[in-house]
């Protein structure tokens, strides 16, 4: 008895020793954790509930030359409730107000409905239900008003995410030249045009805050302010003029309905600084309409046909092989060379004829025989003079993908014993339409040759931060004296030539038609591309423009038809609509119309102080300069007069707020 009693008492000591050791062990085991390793486990548990969300910049805007906007980045807005982030008093004294106004607001449910929701996910501890999706700022301010929401996101329970959508509120004006910005499947980003050249200015700095998981995959701020904020790209004011891109596209748009052709592209570009004041690429797609698909001025390479008849005389006249007087026959309208035919369009020719008088005609058997005589011992001479006005490379557009233009040159694979004479008259070769356009434009300035400017300035808000200056690629393409009788030939080819159906009374114009014959083999087989390219007025130019139209199937098929009317069309409605070029008198007397508009718009100025002032009714540009100054963030949607304003008359206003103009 008094053995077993013993051999109990041992066993509750080794019981309760053992657990004095266990106890002392986690005691030493939790020490550890929460003194040694505490900031480790406290480190990873934040890590699985908070994170650093990345918050976008806007995007910089991209404006006419005129002030017009062309793309911009419009915020949109996705709305959630915590309904179990408000007091009870809070949460008691605003909810029937709150689903009274959301059901006026969003009716999809009524104010009965909503509050039983609300009530039902707050007892069940429900922290982030949906409430709206895209919502304009306007939207957003309206929602962010009503009662509870406008306690704040800790005391309202208003959570909100903001993302910005790339919106073109001029729709297809230069659409391809503009470009876009596109967030594939992928969540990588495709760009195009201005929006991908300038992508470095465009693109701003991405601010930083810290969120917190509610579930799964939802995550909430968890602190008013953010981190780091971000900060707006830059905006780049192009030199796109909107009357003139209207004029020219609708132009195009006419002439590609009527002959019912495939595709064309017009270019307008001021002589002296080679602005881009138009830019216009219509494509059919499937159901017969035209889009811009292609930027075609830019990117597509053919033979250019007739109009490059301007290089070839260049060369002869400034290489002194000929002059414009030299007589050349036609010889009953075929010339052979190494067993093939050049044609003119007139099958009986022109009989002799001046080396002048056949560019008017645009003889293709004159300009082969000069071009082949002059150069036939040495056609190395002529493909450097090629070269020398800027062919067989690229104009080294700010715009991606420019390809090279293509010239043959002896020693190539490409080269025989008719390149020479084929590449005279415009054929065996690859040049894009804006390339053809560049060597026009410099006989149009003298001889002076520059690059084509897509973009004027870099901007931040009202501060120029970059401006892009004329850049001159040839100082001089050919002598002063080559360059005048180019000039004067070109005006005959509209006063007498084939563009003689082009003369006007009114106002002058010089250039040359053109007439290609393409062959895309699989792609379609033969077919005409119409072009006329040249300057205007003819004595004093201010631009000068290409149009070339693909593949027209009816009426006909001659540049002097096709292309040359819509170049017409543009130099006239230039000259009639664009007020730049109207007939400004009493230039010392201001308008008084511009004087009273200058009036209220100090005005407003001065009495707005930190309150905000009324610009309904004010012109886009007069309202944005008006709050630019006011160091208001300036948004615009659609184009015209303003509308209606995000911020309301007399509230107190910050700088860099940000303002919704809604314009129509």
């Amino acid at each position: 008895m008094g053995l077993a009693k013993k051999n109990d008492n041992n066993r509750i000591y080794f019981v309760f020793f053992g657990m004095l050791a266990i106890g002392v062990a986690i005691f030493i085991k939790m020490s550890v954790i929460q003194f040694k390793e505490g900031e480790q486990w406290r480190s990873k548990a934040d890590s699985l509930t908070i994170k650093d969300e990345i918050i976008p910049a806007n995007r910089g805007n991209i404006y006419s030359a005129d002030g017009s906007l062309l793309a911009t980045s419009i915020p949109k807005y996705t709305i959630f409730f915590d309904p179990s982030s408000p007091s009870t008093e809070h949460f008691e004294s605003n909810i029937r107000g709150f689903s009274d106004s959301l059901a006026k607001f969003i009716p999809k449910k009524t104010a009965g409905e909503y509050e039983s929701y609300f009530r039902k996910a707050r007892s069940n501890k429900k922290r982030y239900l949906p409430i709206a999706t895209k919502l304009s700022y306007t939207q957003y301010m309206k929602l962010k008003s009503f009662p509870l929401f406008n306690l704040g996101k800790y005391k309202g329970g208003m959570i909100v995410n903001q993302v910005h959508v790339r919106e073109y509120p001029m729709g297809m004006i230069a659409n391809r030249t503009i470009g876009y910005e596109r967030v594939n499947d992928d969540k990588t980003i495709t760009r195009k045009g201005i929006e991908a050249a300038f992508t470095d200015y465009l693109t701003g700095k991405e601010g930083k805050r810290k969120v917190q998981k509610m579930s799964r995959s939802l995550w909430k701020p968890i602190h008013d302010e953010n981190e780091i904020d971000p900060q707006d790209g830059y905006d780049v004011t192009t030199t796109i003029d909107v009357y003139i891109q209207d004029i020219a596209h609708h132009a195009l748009l006419s002439s590609l309905q009527y002959y019912e052709a495939d595709h064309g592209t017009v270019v307008v570009m001021e002589t002296k600084t080679g602005q881009v004041k138009a830019i216009s690429n219509l494509g059919k797609i499937g159901d017969g309409s035209y889009r811009e698909t292609v930027n075609y001025a830019v990117l597509e390479r053919h033979d250019p046909g007739s109009t490059f008849k301007l290089a070839s005389y260049l060369a002869l006249l400034d290489d002194e092989k000929a002059d414009t007087s030299t007589i050349y026959d036609t010889k009953g309208g075929i010339v052979t060379f190494s067993g093939r035919q050049v044609r003119d369009s007139n099958r009986r020719g022109y009989g002799k004829i001046s080396l002048g008088r056949a560019f008017e005609v645009s003889s293709n058997t004159v300009v082969t025989q000069a071009v082949n005589q002059a150069y036939k011992d040495n056609p190395k001479e002529f493909t450097d003079k090629m070269k020398d006005f800027g062919f067989n490379g690229t104009l080294g557009l700010d715009l991606k993908g420019e390809p090279k233009s293509y010239i043959p040159v002896p020693g190539d694979r490409n080269w025989s014993k008719i390149a020479l004479p084929w590449m005279a008259y415009g054929y065996g070769i690859l040049v894009t339409p804006l390339q053809t356009l560049t060597l026009y434009n410099a006989i149009a300035n003298n001889g002076e040759m520059v690059k084509p400017q897509f973009v004027k300035e870099i901007r931040d808000v009202n501060q120029v931060l970059k401006v892009f200056d004329k850049e001159v690629l040839n100082p001089q393409i050919v002598k002063p004296k080559v360059v005048r009788e180019m000039q004067d030939i070109m005006k005959n080819v509209v006063l007498r030539g084939t563009g003689k159906s082009l003369l006007s009374h009114d106002f002058s114009m010089a250039g040359k038609t053109g007439t290609a014959q393409m062959n895309y083999g699989n792609r379609g087989g033969m077919y005409y591309a119409s072009s006329f390219v040249g300057y205007f007025p003819a004595d004093n130019p201010k631009y000068s423009c290409i149009v070339v139209i693909h593949r027209p199937t009816k009426h006909s098929y001659y540049g002097g038809d096709v292309a040359g009317p819509v170049f017409k069309r543009i130099a006239q409605k230039i000259f009639t609509d664009v007020p730049s070029l109207k007939e400004v008198k009493n230039i010392e007397t201001p308008s008084k119309n511009a004087v009273k508009q200058y009036k209220n718009y100090y005005a407003n100025v001065k009495q707005s102080g930190n309150n905000m002032p009324n610009v309904t009714g004010l012109p886009a540009m007069d309202a944005v300069a008006l709050l630019e100054n006011l160091g208001l963030k300036v948004h615009t949607v659609g184009f015209g007069k303003v509308r209606k304003q995000s911020i309301n008359v007399g509230e107190k206003i910050a700088k860099q707020q940000v303002i919704i103009l809604e314009l129509s």
